[in-house]
């Protein structure tokens, strides 16, 4: 009898053994598989991180260089004989002098000892030509000034400011660098004598392209990004509105809405390339709309960024809680007055969000753009949604493809204030977002 009962609980207890050391070898790796997820995901964070600050250090070790501009001092004689002969004072001989040769004249007075033709023309490339278009509006601005003696800050030339940056090497033999030997001979005199100065880049802030990098600026860019951006909201938002709520409120649900809501989502994923080639086709070629014009670049921008505002604005309606409607239908308004009165105004927030992150894709997009034209040259500020223009993003393409130094610098410092807009529209999504944000 005591040998049964011996055996029966040597049988009942291996069991419970067995279970428990099942269970904790169960427990040891899942939590060695969550340990290990855990680990995936920091390293995950810590590369995507590491490659954000090597960008922007990259963007930023290239580009804040050209918000800041290397100047020469140089005293120019405003002839009246070379300018004015007549003393007329008209403003089309003023406008035609030769302000250059001024320029050149100053240059000469300050090394006399340069003779051959080959040193002086190293000795005018030190100096960029737009210290002419400099003298020509001040005197168009101030006739008086003909026969004084103005001193002007001019700016180097791209290669020579290049130089003075430090992005130059004069280790580099003188048929590796576009710097020549006397050249930093000439720049080493006038730095001696005190006057090669560094001024804020107001150029680069004001101006529009140029094919002279010293000379070219983003302003142009900026202002048709400006209009294409405005053509785009004042289009897409109200549609895209509209279509959410009727999708959302009114519309019934069938298979023809559920086509649609299929063909919206699908809409918002299409490549933007594709954009342009419509654009292309209907803007241009069928309506004949003005190539590259904010015009153009925004409607085919209205078509990328309906999807993502319709998709927003139904979310944020779904979002708000049905005895809203129940409570607006119940007190004897209409449907149309319990969405426009209540319900919208509740999802307006969210709208404003999806809206702004849209705009912000947008703003960055540059292939569409491309199809239609607005990659070409642009040397004027646009005035309207119609004048040929450029964007900012297509902007910093041209610039990435330049063959010049001095336009490395220049593409970096664009993407900089691109990167600038984008970050304050989407940070200016997530204000609305925490403002207006409203819990049930």
């Amino acid at each position: 009898m005591s040998e049964s009962l011996t055996m029966n609980h040597q049988y009942s207890e291996t069991p419970v053994r067995d279970v428990n050391a099942i269970v904790t070898a169960g427990l040891k790796r899942r939590y060695a598989a969550e340990k290990r997820f855990r680990a995936y995901g920091i390293t995950a964070i810590a590369l995507a991180l590491a490659a954000l600050v090597i960008l922007f250090v990259t963007i930023f070790g290239t580009g804040y260089s050209g918000f800041w501009q290397t100047t020469v001092s140089l005293p120019i004689n405003l002839s009246g004989k070379a300018i004015d002969p007549a003393g007329t004072r008209d403003y089309y001989t003023l406008s035609k002098a030769n302000y250059q040769g001024l320029v050149k004249e100053s240059l000469r007075g300050l090394f006399p000892d340069v003779k051959s033709r080959s040193d002086r023309k190293a000795l005018y490339d030190l100096v960029s030509d737009g210290a002419g278009h400099k003298l020509r509006g001040m005197v168009l601005d101030n006739p008086d000034l003909i026969g004084q003696t103005v001193t002007i800050e001019a700016a180097l030339g791209s290669d020579l400011d290049q130089f003075a940056k430090g992005m130059i090497s004069a280790d580099v033999p003188e048929a590796d660098r576009r710097v020549k030997d006397n050249q930093i001979t000439f720049l080493k005199h006038l730095d001696d004598q005190g006057l090669i100065g560094t001024r804020l880049n107001w150029t680069f802030l004001s101006s529009a392209d140029s094919r002279e990098p010293e000379q070219a600026g983003i302003w142009g860019a900026i202002v048709g990004s400006f209009w294409t951006m405005l053509v785009t909201l004042l289009l897409s938002f109200p549609v895209a509105v509209a279509a959410a709520v009727y999708l959302e409120e009114f519309a019934p649900k069938n298979r023809w809405t559920d086509l649609i809501e299929v063909n919206i989502n699908n809409l918002a994923a299409v490549p933007s390339i594709v954009f342009g080639l419509l654009g292309l086709a209907v803007f241009l070629n069928f309506f004949g709309l003005p190539r590259s014009a904010p015009l153009v670049g925004g409607l085919i921008l209205m078509l990328m960024t309906l999807p993502t505002i319709i998709i927003a604005a139904r979310a944020s309606l779904m979002a708000v809680p049905p005895w809203i409607r129940e409570a607006a239908l119940g007190l004897g308004a209409s449907p149309l007055q319990t969405v426009t009165h209540h319900v919208l105004p509740l999802a307006m927030p969210g709208i404003l969000t999806g809206t702004i992150i849209g705009m912000a894709r947008a703003l960055g997009e540059s292939a569409p753009l491309l199809m239609i034209g607005m990659v070409a040259f642009i040397a004027d500020v646009p005035g309207g949604p119609l004048d040929p223009s450029t964007a900012l993003p297509v902007q910093v393409y041209l610039w990435a493809d330049a063959p010049e130094r001095g336009f490395v610098e220049k593409t970096s410092a664009a993407i900089m204030v691109l990167l600038v807009f984008l970050i304050l529209m989407n940070g200016a999504a997530v204000v609305l977002r925490k403002k207006f944000e409203r819990k049930w």
